[in-house]
């Protein structure tokens, strides 16, 4: 209970002080006007109040990612603890903030542009196409999860492919969702009915972490059981760790997300809440049930104790998805019928919730690069049917390859975004060494991001091969590499000024 405890306390003190620092470094100007109300257009560009912009900016960012993360997380052990707090900190809510108002400074623009702007045509092109993938695969990722899951409760005809069967109705069902939500004006459905599933899952995460202290407090894993290694399937805590929690730390997802809501914030001091709070939200959540799966499964009578008990659990159920089991056994016996409901809730309708907004940021993305007006809704179901299209033919591919490169490409892409975050900072800040707050996370996820695809089993498998050594010297080059380039874009912009 101590490590939670002092877990929760650095990071609402992380954003009551960092998070004001980060506000300070960018320099906010609160008589500027945004682009929600220079550029109203009532479909993408809509004022709306910063409480309800909160929470859809965190379901949008949250979904199940910090959830399924933060319970596949903790399998390494209680270090896990450790990079949800100072992730969120110091890596995920910097990462958010800036990708968010950068967003409003530059007009509104999409993802592509602000890393575009700040690092090149070349590396704009290359984000385009790396954000468009990644959202795709989220989305099929996001797509066939809840179809699966509604057709074990409410079967409909399927559709046999291979060795496996598509839920071909739920998934039309939840297409015809998605074009709304894609297409429509974003305070119509999305501005409207969000903020109340964004209250469900922080109510979901109170309640788990309300009995899990008043009945289970003596059971919760602690950073005195160690910070060793605790995964049993052979692979090292680093990277492996540090891109399993990805949403309840930090994720380039996040930075597709935030210049959504970035065209509705009527104040750039509204900024800090919406961004680095949502992001501090979330690091809560993935907390809450980091915890709740390490404590869940004590076993006294088969000596069964914190992680070694959530373990055991999982190699008593080989080939399901552990994280899902996690949620529904949590929810259905600490929050009883109530439980069962919102787990039903959060398991099926986050992801989708979270595919839709990934299609809107993919529309916007296009829309920017083709410098479409998307005030028309034929010009927004010109961009949105292609992806449509895409998605639903990604049914028809392995959902255990798409997996695979789904989380390398989300955390790329944070590697990208925080890099363009630090040449901003250099050229715009105020404070000399402004730029030190973005440079520290980016080169660490470039380690992170870069040893990953040699290590992992869906990359090079070094690790398998006992090289996991060479992945980090390959690994430990790109970032002296980057960090190079930024030294020599330094002194040439010192030059120039």
């Amino acid at each position: 209970m101590i490590t939670f405890i002092c877990s929760l306390i650095l990071l609402v003190v992380g954003y009551l002080t960092y998070g004001l620092l980060v506000e300070k470094v960018f320099g906010i100007n609160p008589e500027a006007r945004t682009p929600a109300l220079t550029k109203t257009d009532g479909v993408d560009f809509v004022p709306m109040s910063p409480w309800r912009i909160f929470l859809v900016q965190f379901l949008n960012i949250a979904g199940l990612g910090p959830i399924f993360g933060a319970i596949m997380g903790i399998f390494y052990g209680p270090a896990a603890f450790l990079w949800i707090v100072f992730g969120t900190i110091f890596a995920g809510g910097v990462h958010d903030y800036l990708s968010g108002m950068l967003s409003i400074r530059k007009g509104g623009v999409s993802l592509p542009d602000i890393v575009g702007d700040e690092l090149g045509s070349g590396v704009r092109v290359f984000i385009r196409i790396l954000s468009i993938v990644l959202l795709i695969l989220l989305t099929n990722t996001f797509l066939s999860g809840p179809a699966t899951l509604l057709q074990g409760l409410s079967p409909l005809p399927t559709m046999p492919y291979r060795y496996y069967t598509i839920p071909m109705v739920w998934v039309l069902i939840i297409f015809a969702y998605y074009t709304l939500a894609t297409v429509l004006p974003v305070d119509k459905l999305i501005g409207r009915f969000y903020p109340i599933f964004g209250g469900i899952l922080l109510f979901m995460g109170l309640g788990i972490m309300a009995v899990m202290l008043g009945w289970h407090a003596d059971a919760m894993p602690e950073l005195t059981d160690g910070l060793h290694n605790r995964q049993t399937n052979g692979l090292p805590l680093f990277p492996m760790m540090f891109v399993s929690i990805a949403c309840g730390a930090i994720s380039g997802f996040h930075g597709t997300q935030s210049p959504i809501m970035a065209r509705c914030v009527t104040n750039e001091r509204q900024g800090r809440i919406i961004f680095y709070g949502a992001m501090v939200a979330e690091g809560i959540l993935a907390l809450i049930w980091a915890a709740a799966a390490g404590t869940f499964f004590a076993d006294p009578e088969r000596g069964l104790y914190g992680i070694d008990a959530l373990q055991q659990f999982a190699a008593e159920h080989p080939g399901e998805n552990i994280a899902a089991l996690v949620i529904d056994r949590v929810s259905r016996s600490w929050l009883g019928v109530v439980g069962g409901i919102l787990a039903i809730i959060g398991v099926i309708a986050a992801p989708i919730t979270s595919g839709d907004t990934a299609l809107r940021s993919a529309r916007l993305i296009v829309a920017d690069f083709l410098h479409m007006d998307q005030k028309p809704i034929r010009n927004r179901l010109i961009i949105a049917v292609p992806l449509f299209l895409a998605v639903f033919g990604m049914l028809f591919v392995d959902f255990n390859v798409v997996w695979r490169y789904f989380a390398w490409t989300n955390q790329t892409l944070a590697v990208f975004t925080l890099w363009a975050g630090t040449v901003w900072l250099y050229k715009h800040s105020t404070y000399k060494f402004g730029w030190v707050m973005a440079i520290v996370p980016a080169l660490f996820m470039t380690m992170v991001s870069s040893s990953y695809i040699f290590i992992a089993p869906e990359g090079f498998r070094f690790a398998e091969m006992n090289l996991s050594w060479l992945a980090y010297l390959i690994a430990a080059i790109v970032t002296i590499v980057c960090l190079t380039l930024f030294i020599l874009f330094a002194r040439k912009n010192d030059k120039v000024r």
